[in-house]
């Protein structure tokens, strides 16, 4: 039998009026249908691209709720509303201009109520231009260093969740001591939340920098397309991985390079970026993972890290050729030919060196 989210929209009317559901009618019509909408395109994309069950908003969590219509915002005021909330005041960030299309009331773990409102600007996306190698950058993931540029440039990681890990810790075995359910163990839990919160806001706020940076400066960014998941399976990575935020930071490269006319593209996790010369196209197979700099046959010294940037540009513009430079969002074929296995396995030990 197929329950499709048409079929729970007939139903709550009649939900509304039975006693141990009447809270359904605290909430406006187009809110609930939106929470039914989101459910249906969650178990779409958990069939279609299998990116993972469904699971139940745990109350203790981040809670959301979006509102798809009638949302009034007053921003001299500085007050919203919306059906069945009265106005609330508010601090506005920025005052945007263009039509009110929808807006997302979201609470934080630590009790802070943001509003998220959607607005059509109007404004056209920005006509991207053609990849040009000399405005472009590659760019090499690591650990040590969060990026390291092809230019020689390297960013170094400020390991935010490692500096207050003692800090963290401390809070959560407070927290753990606390009888469950007593009010000593919720405020033990908020000073958790808030220790988090703060580790959280240090790292957007460095990666926001950081990718606002190279989509100004650059023309083309070349990245390598990481199994970052993958990564995470091995304990002995996944905190550096996490603390990182390798997905994080290519999301928000993507969505700003969009925003301002700039190229993205992505070579193949497989290729041999690292062990590869850059002058000569020399692979040195025999380059193991405490080599950080190494000598090719031809007689140049390369910095590892500096010379997997310069190769991952020049992968990403040598098969952009290959498509055509009308399509540069399409991501070049892996190369198959190396051992699956062997290259994971070399990728996770070369990024703990990192």
């Amino acid at each position: 039998m197929n329950l499709s989210r048409f079929d729970i929209q007939k139903d709550l009317p009649s939900l509304k009026q039975q006693e141990e559901t009447q809270w359904l009618s605290e909430v406006n019509a187009q809110s609930l249908q939106a929470s039914l909408e989101n459910l249906d395109r969650a178990y779409k994309n958990f069939f279609r691209t299998k990116t993972g069950f469904p699971k139940f908003k745990s109350k203790h969590n981040k809670q959301s709720f979006r509102i798809p219509q009638y949302v009034k915002v007053d921003w001299e005021k500085g007050q919203v509303s919306a059906p069945r909330i009265q106005p609330i005041k508010m601090v506005v960030d920025r005052i945007p201009e263009g039509q009110i299309k929808s807006a997302t009331i979201s609470k934080t773990p630590t009790g802070k109520f943001f509003v998220s409102v959607l607005i059509d600007t109007g404004l056209p996306i920005p006509q991207k231009q053609t990849p040009c190698k000399e405005t472009a950058i590659g760019i090499d993931l690591g650990l040590k260093d969060v990026v390291v540029l092809s230019n020689g440039e390297k960013i170094q990681n400020p390991k935010y969740l490692k500096s207050n890990l003692y800090r963290l810790k401390k809070l959560q075995r407070q927290a753990s001591s606390k009888t469950k359910g007593s009010n000593n163990r919720r405020k033990a839990n908020k000073r958790v939340a808030t220790q988090y919160e703060k580790i959280t806001n240090l790292r957007n706020d460095f990666l926001h920098k950081l990718s606002t940076k190279l989509i100004r400066e650059n023309q083309t960014i070349c990245l390598e397309d990481l199994n970052v998941r993958g990564m995470m399976q091995n304990h002995k990575l996944a905190q550096g991985i996490s603390d990182v935020a390798w997905g994080r930071f290519g999301e928000m490269l993507k969505y700003k390079s969009e925003w301002n006319g700039k190229n993205v593209l992505t070579i193949g996790r497989f290729d041999p970026s690292s062990k590869m010369c850059s002058k000569c196209g020399q692979i040195n197979y025999g380059l193991t993972l405490k080599d950080r700099e190494w000598t090719c046959v031809c007689g140049v010294k390369h910095d590892r890290d500096v010379n997997a940037g310069i190769n991952i540009k020049d992968f990403a513009f040598g098969q952009l050729e290959k498509l055509g430079a009308e399509r540069p969002d399409v991501k070049p074929v892996e190369n198959i030919r190396r051992k699956r296995s062997s290259s994971k396995q070399e990728t996770a030990g070369s990024l703990a060196q990192r």
